[in-house]
């Protein structure tokens, strides 16, 4: 099976298992992949992060002493939910038409982990090998990186010499992305009657206090070069139980994007400083920018080979969503890091998402030459 298994097929596979987190079962698609690596010789690590949603780390040993730290890939099975619009398509049955494999995580990521499995399991043939391969394949990414966390927590990953995390980018060779710090600012107030406010103190006024110190706020920092500057925006905001009573509590939503040279941390002492005691910042997400520099030696390689096998210009870039990376990168030593796979960003959650099947093997290629490049 492994010689003969395609990554259009694997991705149809996995497509196959239900994996919508919440509420996030994806054991039964874990076990398909664990038989697959196993019967190949790959070493695996099962780490049950909860009941029904493991992590796997599955070793491609070297076959020499290691002439360096491993190769790693990573990516997630789980999906977002299917949505409020109908689907013209099953989106599970793996559907093609016209050139696109539709279904539920087919761009999001299954495709892009079928990639890699796919590479490895080429690689694995190979009588000569000095360096390992790992594979790390995660639960819960959907909902915070979550099981990419408990991961993490276990203790079990060990440094890389590279990472690459093969979520949707339509096979471009992107070195990084944005940080995401999501969180409530809770606002607290006294509650009155509402022909008596002089007898209360009214929370969505102080939440309006801290919109307008938010608006153009300024982060001092100068714009990145490849990444451009922070971005913060107010998505919603929750307040009163009737038009008749002051409301006693308000909260604001805030989704801000950091760039190179910012943490998440200093955003949040930067904001406590400029909010005051009186707004308390409750942290939704915490997913910290993730760049490597485009002239690193093993970015570069990985440039020439994406110029060679997919005849793509060198182009440095970042993408627009957070990954696993911003949890993994810096558990493993920081090791360069590429963003690469052959599902579509625009398609990511998206009603009928589906891949285009031309992208699926010319990613296969570039993951297995990075592979043999390492190994030799």
């Amino acid at each position: 099976m492994n010689d003969t298994i395609s990554g259009l097929e694997l991705t149809r596979r996995l497509i196959a298992f239900d994996t919508i987190n919440p509420p996030g079962d994806e054991a039964e698609c874990f076990s398909y992949l664990a038989d697959l690596l196993a019967a190949a010789g790959f070493e695996l690590t099962w780490h049950d992060w909860r009941p029904n949603r493991p992590n796997l780390i599955a070793r491609l040993p070297a076959t020499e002493a290691a002439a360096r730290a491993p190769l790693a890939f990573s990516g997630h099975l789980d999906t977002v939910p299917l949505g409020q619009a109908t689907w013209s398509v099953d989106p599970f049955a793996g559907e093609e038409k016209e050139g696109r494999l539709y279904g539920r995580g087919a761009a999001d990521m299954k495709s892009g982990v079928a990639a890699f499995v796919i590479a490895a399991l080429r690689l694995a043939a190979q009588p000569v090998r000095r360096a390992e391969i790992q594979l790390l394949v995660t639960a819960g990414e959907e909902t915070g990186c979550e099981g990419a966390q408990g991961l993490v927590a276990s203790g079990l990953l060990q440094d890389a010499h590279a990472l690459v995390i093969a979520e949707p980018t339509d096979n471009r060779a992107l070195c990084g992305h944005k940080g995401a710090l999501w969180m409530n600012l809770v606002h607290e107030g006294v509650t009155a009657h509402g022909s008596m406010p002089e007898k209360g103190r009214n929370a969505i006024f102080a939440a309006v206090e801290s919109i307008q110190r938010l608006r153009g706020h300024d982060f001092g920092i100068t714009p990145h070069q490849v990444m451009g500057g922070p971005t913060l925006n107010i998505g919603n905001m929750k307040a009163g139980l009737n038009v008749n009573s002051v409301p006693d509590r308000a909260c604001v939503g805030v989704d801000i994007r950091s760039v190179v040279g910012q943490t998440n941390e200093a955003i949040r002492s930067d904001l406590r400083r400029l909010l005051g005691d009186g707004v308390v910042l409750e942290t939704l997400t915490d997913m910290d920018n993730v760049y490597t520099d485009f002239d690193d030696p093993w970015l570069d390689s990985v440039f020439d080979v994406a110029e060679e096998l997919l005849g793509s210009e060198r182009e440095v870039a970042t993408a627009t969503y957070f990954t696993d990376a911003s949890v993994l990168k810096p558990a493993m030593g920081n090791p360069p890091t590429l963003i690469m796979g052959p599902g579509a960003m625009a398609m990511a959650h998206q009603t009928d998402e589906y891949c285009e099947i031309a992208r699926i093997e010319p990613c296969i290629e570039v993951f297995e030459r990075l592979c043999r490049d390492h190994v030799a």
